[in-house]
């Protein structure tokens, strides 16, 4: 796959040299690693921040519980199988 050129700061590439040179992995996969760690924790915080705004609600936040129990029952539906 081609690869795109993409200007980092001296210190990044300092970074990512040191990780490559300690793990063997080339750099470009360590970028990609830790791009898809700061994804996921963009994406938690997020989810987290929803959350919390939910339970400010207290009715929301009823339905919600509610909501929850009702998809739990599925667990025990007996299709182990899904």
């Amino acid at each position: 796959m081609p690869g795109i050129t993409l200007r980092v700061s001296k210190k990044a590439h300092q970074i990512l040299s040191e990780i490559s040179e300690t793990t063997g992995e080339p750099m470009n996969a360590i970028l990609d690693k830790a791009l898809e760690e700061y994804r996921r924790k963009q994406f938690l915080e997020k989810a987290n921040e929803a959350f919390a705004a939910l339970k400010l609600d207290p009715k929301a936040w009823i339905e919600e519980l509610k909501e929850r129990r009702a998809w739990e029952g599925t667990l025990r539906d007996g299709n182990e199988e899904d």
